[in-house]
């Protein structure tokens, strides 16, 4: 492996951002990765800000993407960026991401992957055409104990999978805010800047994100019960989804975000023909099996605990009993990134464990679930095929 830092730059972020700060504590956790440049926000002077209060050089904080690319490329290639990170909202998703790309540059960029189905589609093909590296960082599926619960999955420890809840519910949007009230509330309540869904776009993709990745099967198709909550809001702020898996399995989705009160317990349960399982993200670092007629078993998440998995393993820290969060969640995604850009920069393979992180087909389904959740809401029709 070489010692030298993967070097970074950031589109989005600047004042104001909330993901912008968790995306930049992620990336540097492991010491893997420097951020070196950026262009922070489409206003240049609190772009300029924003690369004075993180300590960068004046000449690589840049007044746009555009700029950063085009200045970027002439640098001499141990000094030039070696990927971006694209943490804007959800309009401001594409164009960066195709140019970085075309630029020769590998990109993490925040979920939804783009503003709509189409613009994520012609994204994956130009992935594929320029062979760059990319990640979408869906979170929730980088816990250890997620990943546990995928290899148990995948080992046959449950059997035929028959059943899959999954539930997201979050207050946050409980009353109206204005744009000075609340940024976030701002633009994601907005479609022009959120795109066609609201709750189901922000957190109900993260929802079917998780229950296909924890559960091994696909979406077949679904049926959506949307709600616009509050008088004068445009996109939906909750709703119900049942789900029907491609091989036969059916389930439900539920998101809220006017679940009042409610902070972020994403909560994930998997029910097949010999046992069940249950994670959830407020007790993150255990994870709850139940065979029939024996007690529950309880794993916990530990870099000392013997039966756990090489993928737990892998994305675990610290010793059992140190309760890891959301920024290690975060940050496995990018050191798994960049542990396997490394590989691929010296031509080497990257181990398995490296390559588990979400990718174009995740962001691609993410944008099919996004229209056509909001499709079948609209619809009389019971079921609603899915197809990404």
């Amino acid at each position: 492996m070489s010692h030298r830092k993967l070097r970074m730059g950031m589109i989005g972020g600047g004042p104001g951002s909330f993901i912008g700060a968790v995306h930049r504590i992620a990336a540097s956790m492991d010491s893997q990765i420097q951020l070196v440049a950026g262009a922070f926000s489409s206003n240049p002077e609190k772009s300029r800000a924003a690369g004075e209060e993180l300590s960068l050089d004046p000449s690589r904080t840049y007044q746009s993407y555009d700029e950063m690319f085009e200045k970027e490329k002439q640098l001499p290639e141990d000094q030039r960026i070696d990927f971006v990170s694209i943490v804007t909202p959800n309009h401001v998703h594409f164009d960066p991401a195709v140019k970085a790309l075309q630029s020769g540059f590998h990109v993490v960029l925040d979920k939804p992957m783009t503003l709509t189905l189409d613009e994520a589609q012609k994204l994956q093909k130009i992935i594929e055409e320029t062979g760059m590296l990319f990640c979408l960082t869906h979170t929730y599926t980088g816990y250890p104990m997620v990943k546990e619960a995928r290899q148990l999955i995948a080992n046959g420890t449950l059997g035929n999978i028959r059943k899959v809840y999954v539930e997201y519910p979050q207050g946050w949007l409980w009353k109206n805010f204005s744009e000075e009230e609340n940024k976030q509330a701002g633009w994601r309540t907005d479609p022009k800047r959120s795109g066609v869904a609201g709750c189901m776009g922000d957190i109900g993709t993260h929802a079917f994100n998780l229950a296909e990745y924890v559960s091994g099967e696909k979406l077949s198709k679904m049926c959506a019960d949307l709600n616009t909550t509050l008088d004068g809001r445009t996109l939906d702020d909750d709703g119900i989804v049942l789900l029907r898996f491609e091989n036969g399995a059916s389930g439900v989705l539920m998101a809220s975000q006017v679940a009042t009160g409610a902070e972020n317990n994403l909560r994930i349960r998997v029910f097949g023909d010999k046992a069940g399982l249950e994670w959830q993200q407020e007790d993150a670092n255990s994870l709850i099996i139940r065979h029939p007629e024996q007690p529950d078993q309880i794993y916990r998440a530990g870099g000392n605990v013997s039966y756990l998995s090489s993928y737990a393993l892998a994305n675990t820290r610290t010793p059992a009993g140190h309760p890891e969060g959301y920024l290690e969640a975060f940050a496995n995604h990018y050191r798994n990134f960049a542990r396997t850009l490394q590989a691929k920069l010296q031509g080497t393979a990257p181990e398995k464990e490296w390559l588990d992180f979400p990718g174009a087909e995740d962001g691609v389904r993410g944008m099919a679930f996004i229209e056509q959740v909001v499709k079948s809401g609209q619809s009389e029709q019971k079921w609603t095929s899915f197809e990404a």
